[in-house]
């Protein structure tokens, strides 16, 4: 494999986002650790699974987006692998087949350390990861990309985290879930921000084009607040320990974050507000964890 196509790759595989995969796990695996259920190889296997699926579904939306004319040398994103040549549209679908096939090969583990309810969660997770960018019906073409974020790596990947050790649910492992999926899909919101007039002007029916820039702004605060009041709320109305608190930590990190989506800077410049947004999420997760963590 020649050095281009290893730059492709990791352009295709879109690093950056990869903590978006990494958050959701982390309190899925710490809360099992606190009811003593943690198990090692089913945190290992959902967090490459996880990890997987972040790749393929960057993979597939670089490849579709350039097939259906969304991706132009006008874009203000970050460069993608099929429009600027470093992959060939046919290594990119040997790509998507391989890690897919790995994506199944762990899920049949899960499947068989957790039943049906992981053969749900996997089966949508991997139409959704083809289904987001490509189909008569693209999610991310007609403003469902949102949505789609917030189930499968919030409810679906925390969750899925926590059901596979302890084969069981409970009311803070949803709320915790709940976070963690507003959090991750402010990431999106941020990208389709940024990507409003272009993707207009491709036909990529976003549900921030839909909105408009003022209501995305709207859109972006409400989830990083309600997110946050989560916390809070699971201490004062049931037992869950105070040490959760420590996710409050991070709040000093989406000021500036707050500053940039209202109005301070644009175009490529939001890239550094897209990334600041994975790492303060990221550090919510982290902290969330240790708080559980700490509390046993």
């Amino acid at each position: 494999m020649s050095s281009f196509q290893i730059k492709g790759w990791i352009t295709a595989a879109r690093p950056k986002t990869l903590p978006a995969a990494i958050g959701p796990i982390l309190p899925g695996a710490a809360l099992a650790w606190s009811k003593d259920s943690f198990k090692m190889l089913p945190v290992i296997a959902a967090l490459s699974a996880a990890l997987l699926l972040q790749i393929a579904v960057n993979i597939a939306n670089d490849y579709f987006d350039y097939i259906h004319g969304i991706d132009t040398p006008d874009r203000v994103g970050p460069t993608r692998a099929a429009a600027s040549g470093l992959l060939s549209l046919k290594d990119m679908r040997i790509g998507m087949v391989i890690i897919t096939s790995l994506i199944i090969s762990i899920g049949v583990y899960l499947i068989y350390v957790a039943g049906l309810p992981i053969l749900l969660i996997g089966l949508t997770s991997v139409i959704s990861v083809y289904l987001y960018s490509a189909g008569p019906f693209p999610l991310s073409t007609n403003a469902l990309g949102d949505l789609f974020v917030f189930i499968f790596f919030g409810p679906a990947a925390v969750c899925g985290t926590y059901y596979v050790q302890t084969l069981n649910l409970n009311i803070e492992i949803i709320l915790f879930s709940v976070s963690i999926g507003l959090l991750v899909t402010a990431i999106i919101v941020v990208n389709n921000y940024r990507d409003i007039e272009t993707d207009t002007a491709g036909g990529k029916k976003t549900l921030a084009v839909v909105l408009g820039k003022k209501l995305t702004k709207f859109e972006y605060y409400l989830l990083i607040i309600i997110a946050y009041l989560i916390p809070p709320n699971l201490v004062f109305f049931t037992d869950t320990s105070s040490w959760v608190l420590l996710s409050l930590i991070s709040v000093p990190l989406w000021i500036p974050l707050f500053r940039d989506i209202n109005g301070r800077v644009s175009g490529q410049a939001l890239n550094k507000t897209l990334a600041g947004t994975a790492k303060a999420g990221l550090l919510f997760s982290v902290l969330l964890s240790l708080g559980i963590f700490i509390s046993v």
